[in-house]
């Protein structure tokens, strides 16, 4: 099981996956939680990594931002093996 702090990485990088996607699409943090079903504030605090995001929330952004979230947790997996984490 990866450690605590390679856990960590890899949901940053996930986050950082989604907020970069959202960004690229244009999308304002408000607009985001309303197409998903959450509070702007929730989603404020995901991208700023002050709430560790249940998989649900994450599901829930990915399929408003018509990502595959599988494709992004391997991605964010392979990531942080690069960095040498």
């Amino acid at each position: 099981m990866p450690s605590t702090r390679t856990r960590e990485q890899i949901i940053q990088n996930i986050i950082d996956s989604l907020r970069r996607e959202r960004e690229r699409q244009g999308r304002s943090q408000n607009e985001l939680a309303r197409s998903a079903g959450l509070s702007q504030p929730m989603v404020l605090r995901v991208e700023k990594y002050e709430r560790l995001p249940t998989i649900d929330t994450l599901l829930r952004l990915a399929d408003a931002l018509e990502v595959d979230l599988g494709q992004i947790i391997s991605d964010a997996s392979r990531e942080r093996g690069r960095k040498g984490h």
